[in-house]
């Protein structure tokens, strides 16, 4: 009797340990991290642009949006601060997606990757995921006419066959929509293994080169004819309308682009010299001739119908979700690795934007649009190149259709994770100490709660481009010497501070200066940031020529 009671009370204690873990690791939350590309602030629907982003919209009204997010200004810095949590680091840096696939969830990254050298090869996708589908940088949105793409392409470690792209889902290839099959397809695999699943979808949309559906772009042809002028306008009385931006903010004069103070226009000779002069400055729409505004307007609606395509997708993962029942339980941020690019990259002005057979970029004019309503453009610390959208949900703790003035930046998000998750940082990585994390948790924002403002925000493509922001000034230079703004009273960056108050812009350096060293010293040396043009995404890899596995 005593035996037969005793291993009923085994059972028992047995099936309560079982049933609590697995309820509590159901109570763990999913994670769906949406990161887009050279979008400016304005370029979505729910901060005042005119392109159809109603999955993006939808998510505004069921959470929150930010007015005061921050980024690294570029690809690279931004990715670094994202999946690191740091500014900037060394070899003992570790990714969230390494720290939360050790720790329970189930991880799927696809899409772009692009990280600055210091960056060590364990943060990697492929190397601390249970799937990946990853690229270096920019590279094409359909098949190139000769198969080959800017960048390899890597499943899982492979690197794919571009013939072999089309028979892994069925259907012709466009990489938005590709990144897009491909996380859906292996969130079944983790759904199936009832964990919590953390889904990062890092989209190359809208970076260049501008390549669309005919559909998608076929939307916009005509709605851009107007010009640039009327668009910012419009944008512009938008967003003061939704409340995104401050009620003292005034529309910024357009600017050139600011890299032609070190590398002037050079002529190519090839015919097109008159129209590449005009990508790269501001020209009134009404000043140009009807075939030019014919021209700007068709690279517009394309870069439109990239952004629309990617809400598209973002509307079919948001669907998977709901389908398998996991919306209630999962948290969604949206967000920008910078503001909008200027830079002419043109290989072919005879080649209209669009196609699989052109590689255009978007002009300097469009670029000033998407940053509504603010200065400058990617790489830049200005409020055009550092300063972004950022959209978060997660229903029952996140009020609907809330707008927050925290002050954040994207090294923040990794914090934020660990908080969410209910995971610690390790103390160690590799048997030495590990690097602070430079960000805070944006859990107390999440649940309305006052959150301890940033000590300082960093951002800028190198020092040459360099923010510091601390209370209500920031110090940026722009290829040349400090500037200082007051973004209380002047958030456009309208009035620069630096000569009449030399006494706090001295201040204001010395305190960057002293940032920097806070940092450094917990380093075992400041990095060089530089780039590369290509990394391997694993030191042995080895081409697989089987692809069946990924076959639906």
């Amino acid at each position: 009797m005593n035996t037969i009671g005793g291993k009923i009370i085994a059972v028992t204690i047995f099936l309560l340990f079982n049933l609590f873990c697995d309820s509590s690791e159901k109570r763990r939350p999913n994670i769906l991290i949406i990161l887009a590309d050279d979008i400016g602030f304005s370029d979505i629907g729910c901060y005042g642009s005119e392109i159809k982003t109603p999955n993006l919209d939808k998510l505004a009204e069921k959470g929150m949006r930010f007015r005061q997010f921050y980024n690294g200004a570029k690809c690279e810095p931004s990715r670094n601060s994202l999946f690191t949590g740091l500014y900037y680091g060394d070899d003992r840096a570790i990714s969230f997606e390494g720290l939360l696939h050790d720790n329970g969830y189930g991880v799927i990254h696809s899409g772009k990757e692009h990280f600055e050298s210091w960056v060590p090869e364990r943060c990697f996708a492929a190397n601390c995921s249970d799937h990946s589908f990853t690229f270096w940088a920019a590279t094409n949105f359909f098949i190139p006419p000769d198969s080959t793409f800017s960048q390899p392409l890597f499943l899982d470690k492979n690197e794919i066959n571009p013939g072999e792209l089309e028979k892994i889902t069925g259907k012709p290839f466009y990489m938005t929509d590709f990144i897009t099959d491909m996380g859906i397809n292996w969130l079944d695999d983790v759904l199936g293994k009832d964990k919590p699943f953390l889904l990062v979808l890092p989209y190359n949309a809208a970076h260049w080169p501008l390549q669309a559906w005919p559909e998608d772009i076929a939307k916009y042809r005509d709605l851009y004819r107007q010009g640039w002028d009327k668009i910012r306008a419009a944008r512009f009385a938008k967003m003061q309308k939704l409340g995104v931006v401050p009620e003292n903010i005034k529309l910024s004069t357009p600017e050139p682009d600011p890299t032609l103070k070190i590398k002037p226009f050079q002529p190519r000779n090839d015919g097109c010299d008159d129209v590449r002069k005009l990508m790269s400055v501001y020209t009134p729409w009404k000043e140009l001739t009807a075939e030019q505004q014919d021209a700007f307007s068709l690279e517009e609606s394309v870069f439109a119908a990239m952004i629309d395509r990617m809400d598209q997708n973002i509307g079919r993962v948001l669907e998977k979700i709901k389908t398998a029942g996991e919306e209630d339980n999962t948290i969604v941020m949206f967000f920008s690795d910078n503001g909008a690019c200027p830079f002419e990259r043109n290989r072919d002005l005879s080649i209209p934007p669009g196609g699989a057979d052109s590689y255009r970029t978007q002009s300097t004019p469009w670029a000033n649009v998407g940053n509504t309503p603010f200065r400058l453009y990617k790489q830049n610390g200005h409020e055009g190149g550092s300063h972004n959208h950022f959209i978060a949900t997660w229903p029952g703790v996140i009020k609907p259709g809330t707008i927050s003035d925290a002050r954040t930046h994207i090294v923040d998000i990794f914090p934020t994770l660990l908080d969410l998750s209910g995971i610690s940082y390790p103390a160690e990585i590799g048997g030495e100490p590990s690097i602070p994390l430079h960000g805070t948790s944006l859990l107390p924002v999440f649940k309305g709660e006052n959150r301890k403002e940033p000590e300082f925000i960093l951002s800028g493509f190198s020092e040459a481009k360099r923010m510091f922001l601390k209370g209500d000034y920031k110090i940026v230079k722009n290829i040349g010497e400090w500037e200082m703004y007051n973004l209380k009273t002047d958030p456009s960056e309208e009035t620069d501070l630096a000569k009449s108050d030399s006494e706090l812009l001295n201040s204001m350096i010395q305190s960057y200066h002293e940032a920097k060293q806070t940092i450094n010293s917990t380093l075992k040396n400041e990095p060089r940031f530089v780039d590369y043009p290509y990394r391997n995404p694993v030191s042995s890899n080895q081409n697989r020529k089987d692809y069946s596995q990924y076959r639906k």
